[in-house]
């Protein structure tokens, strides 16, 4: 009986690990909004990383972040370097390109996980409105797979970013 519990617990063991190495090699999380205002005041609310962290949501996650920015204030170059809570996490995104359709960054996460990904915002006008994108990709190595199974990643970081978007919008719409 004992060894047909443990054939039973190993074959489900190989089950998962087997489902997690068919997973995708990469992930794209991606949200958008319209808000009621053009590109041009939209624009420098994330082009901005002192801006852009009064509605990141992640930064609000943790009143007690430890924060750096270096670079210029926007544009390519613009960076924030952060040491959070285990929520947050400890890393660096960095503006890496911009238009005013736009605007691409690298988040380099160092803890709880190592990560290296790209974040893209694009700003699409509506008529007295834009369409506002936000959107992550990168790689997803096995043991982001293999958690992939328990934890549903697109929920998790897609709900963040409808926060920020909504906080963004607010922003934005309040200053139109």
């Amino acid at each position: 009986m004992l060894k047909y519990i443990a054939l039973v617990v190993l074959a489900a063991i190989v089950v998962l690990l087997i489902a997690a190495a068919l997973r995708p090699d990469t992930f794209r999380v991606e949200r958008s909004a319209t808000i009621n205002a053009s590109p041009e005041r939209i624009h420098p609310l994330i082009n901005n990383m002192a801006q852009m962290n009064s509605w990141n949501p992640f930064v609000k996650r943790d009143p007690d972040i430890k924060g750096t920015y270096r670079g210029p204030a926007a544009g390519p170059g613009a960076a924030y370097d952060f040491e959070g809570n285990k929520e947050v996490g400890t890393g660096s995104v960095e503006i890496t390109a911009a238009t005013p359709e736009q605007i691409t960054m690298k988040l380099d996460m160092l803890a709880p996980m190592e990560g290296h990904n790209i974040i893209e915002f694009r700003l699409v006008p509506r008529g007295n409105a834009t369409d506002v994108t936000w959107a992550m990709h990168g790689p997803s190595p096995y043991m982001a797979k293999l958690m992939g199974l328990v934890f549903n990643m697109d929920r998790m970081i897609g709900g963040a970013f409808d926060t920020g978007l909504a906080d963004l919008k607010a922003l934005a719409e309040r200053n139109a």
